[in-house]
């Protein structure tokens, strides 16, 4: 039982996790700023030091990851990290840009692939489409698994307002670029000839005399020409959203949902847990990131306030009265805490849960991730 006479959950075994050989992806989850980054690095380090051959993928464009350990900054190629153990260690931030251009340049012939990187509405796709950085995510991973450079992989997820925007971006991607709108534009491209052109100027021509006057005839031709120069890729993009679906559907990917010891945080991690059971994903567990305990237990806080006003009023002892103050708002504060992690027990109560302790200052170098790392085990 818990302190306060809740269940306790399963214990979420994160040495195991990373022992286990069959581990192949790690992927932390969860809403913007929970700590999932450095919850990831903090994974990466422990998974290096304890034998395994690991790289580390983080989106978060702040770039903690490269400062924590101690590089000035990461780019989409994995660095090394020299880290202590057997294992190995790689670190990388995804270039979202630089990703969408190497799926050009991999699966385009050099004439069309310049046409399409050179094409002004490309540049704008590639780097500023709603949902485009989780589907470069999404498109790294799977470039990492193929390369088997690596027995074991860390995600760090895009910061989202919506944490399930990671699993929807793929499919939606692949649905847009897909889609019978793009393919609308590409008729022209793909009509040689008066007659073709004859055939379509009914349809078409309204079509285009709208669009023309919403966003501009140039922007029109440069989607236009985007499009059909981008035509045999179309597939693709779809075909590798589903395979990449599939990846992390295997018993080798485990998710591991982050979350704050706060209210919508853990109604986040609640919703996220749901959907990765729908969509029959592998759930390793809860991590539960800056929560605050007392090393103190002996004066509860009702106590402790009672001393605190008793020396207030007296006028004495002032440092102990504020003293007590603080003792008060912590124990009141890990009381507030362990009811919601107890709340999202109750709700899910075979989901694993480990808690990692808030730090008394920003993790910024490698021995405050192996402290992580020792909390996120313990």
């Amino acid at each position: 039982m818990s302190p306060t006479g809740g269940k306790t959950p399963p214990a979420l075994d994160v040495n195991a996790l990373l022992d286990d050989p069959r581990t192949k992806i790690i992927v932390c989850c969860g809403s913007g700023g929970v700590g999932k980054t450095t919850t990831a690095a903090a994974l990466g380090v422990r998974a290096a030091e304890r034998g395994r051959d690991v790289v580390v993928l983080t989106v978060d464009p702040a770039r903690r990851l490269a400062q924590s350990m101690g590089l000035s900054e990461l780019d989409n190629n994995p660095r090394k990290i020299e880290v202590e153990g057997d294992g190995e260690l790689h670190a990388m931030m995804l270039d979202m840009k630089r990703t969408f251009d190497e799926i050009v340049e991999a699966h385009a012939d050099p004439d069309r692939a310049k046409q399409i990187l050179a094409n002004p509405f490309y540049q704008s796709l590639s780097s500023s489409l709603s949902g485009t950085q989780e589907y470069m995510a999404m498109e790294k991973l799977g470039q990492l698994h193929r390369s088997g450079a690596w027995d074991l992989i860390i995600v760090d997820t895009p910061p989202s307002r919506n944490a399930l925007d990671f699993l929807d971006a793929p499919e939606r991607m692949g649905r847009f670029l897909d889609g019978r709108f793009m393919r609308i534009l590409a008729t022209p491209a793909k009509t040689g000839g008066r007659f073709g052109v004859k055939v379509i100027s009914a349809g078409f021509g309204m079509v285009t005399g709208v669009l023309n006057k919403v966003i501009g005839v140039q922007l029109l031709r440069d989607v236009q020409t985007f499009v059909a120069a981008f035509d045999t890729m179309f597939g693709g993009f779809r075909e590798r959203a589903e395979k990449t679906f599939r990846l992390l559907q295997t018993p080798g990917t485990a998710f591991l949902v982050v979350a704050a010891p706060e209210p919508d945080a853990l109604r986040e991690a609640s919703y996220f847990v749901e959907r990765l059971a729908e969509e029959r994903m592998p759930l390793a567990g809860l991590v539960v990131n800056r929560v605050h305990e007392s090393a103190v237990d002996t004066l509860s806080a009702a106590r402790g306030q009672a001393a605190a006003e008793t020396l207030e009023e007296r006028g004495e002892h002032t440092l102990t009265a504020a003293l007590l103050r603080l003792h008060t708002q912590r124990l009141q504060r890990s009381a507030r805490e362990e009811r919601l992690r107890e709340h999202f027990a109750s709700a899910h109560p075979n989901v694993p849960v480990t808690a990692v302790a808030a730090q008394a200052e920003d993790v910024h170098d490698l021995d405050g991730l192996r402290r992580v790392g020792e909390d996120l085990a313990a």
